[in-house]
């Protein structure tokens, strides 16, 4: 028996699919920003704007990840693929979490070994496009803040655009030392602070991304209480094989067997029982779908011995 519990956004649609047009905005601004970075990191000679540039372009191919994944993940399901494409969105954000990792480390390693041999810089040019980086920045993450803390694919490339954002700000603030002490190892000290920016907020996103993909359940939602809600239902002796995880972002699903009593199934109320669970996970956990078997005691000695 299954009870289904709907909060869904639109019938087949997913979370991350009403910003759609938020992410084109976005990406149209960041590859113009990155066009004007690169061609100021190679007349400036700086690093720093150079790595800048590199998050931009992640941030760019990012962004065009997550858009094919909406696009997807909002194809119809199939006997085949049961929950359509929507894992997709999850697999972008796995994606984009590597990318962010590689570009961090490349940076850290690249300005190591300036340490000591920084190469002459042309502080002006780098100020320049930094300052234009940090205003594109600005705007692209007012673009992406609505959708940031509902969908992992929105804050995938919120996170990065604000991992930018971050790296302009010490690119500024290099140039302008450069500008008005002369130290140009300053550039080298802003290429390891966007490094140290970019990895943490990598690895936050690629957590949370494997977190899905392993099917852990939802980091907001306590399974301990879940579980007294199960058995506080009128009419539920005992719960287990209790499982939840997460299809994609802002789609939780839960599956589990509940012993009913032989009161409770002799007279027929195994469906007030299910609205009842259904009613209550779905207004407590917000769990979009929710699947229980109902079972009398004698049943669980005809189930499998893993079962919990």
């Amino acid at each position: 028996m299954g009870h289904d519990h709907n909060h869904a956004p639109a019938p087949g649609a997913t979370v991350s699919a009403g910003y759609r047009k938020r992410l084109v905005a976005v990406l149209a601004i960041t590859v113009t920003v990155l066009i004007v970075q690169v061609v100021g990191a190679l007349i400036s000679g700086s690093l720093a704007l150079l790595a800048d540039a590199g998050h931009m372009a992640t941030d760019s191919l990012g962004v065009v990840l997550a858009l094919v994944a909406v696009t997807l993940a909002q194809r119809a399901a199939s006997a085949r693929r049961t929950y359509g494409w929507q894992r997709v969105e999850v697999l972008a954000a796995l994606g984009n979490s590597l990318l962010l990792l590689g570009i961090g480390l490349y940076i850290v390693v690249q300005a190591v070994q300036r340490i000591g041999d920084p190469p002459e810089i042309r502080s002006g040019v780098m100020l320049a496009a930094a300052v234009l980086g940090l205003v594109a920045n600005g705007v692209s993450l007012l673009i992406l803040k609505g959708g940031q803390d509902k969908s992992l694919n929105m804050r995938g490339a919120y996170l990065e655009v604000l991992g930018d954002a971050l790296g302009s700000i010490a690119v500024i603030v290099a140039a302008i030392l450069i500008i008005t002490t002369g130290w140009t190892g300053a550039d080298v000290v802003a290429s390891l602070v966007v490094g140290a920016l970019v990895l943490p907020r990598a690895w936050s996103l690629l957590r949370d991304a494997l977190d899905v993909l392993l099917e852990n359940a939802p980091r907001d939602v306590d399974m301990a209480q879940v579980r007294q809600h199960i058995l506080e239902t009128d009419g539920v002796v005992d719960v287990h094989d209790l499982h939840a995880w997460t299809i994609t972002s802002g789609s939780k699903a839960l599956s589990a067997h509940v012993v009913v009593s032989e009161d409770a199934l002799a007279n027929g109320h195994g469906g007030r029982v299910l609205d009842a669970l259904g009613g209550c996970l779905g207004q407590h956990f917000d769990m979009e779908h929710c699947t229980f078997q109902l079972e009398s005691a004698s049943h669980r000695t005809h189930e499998a011995p893993v079962h919990d």
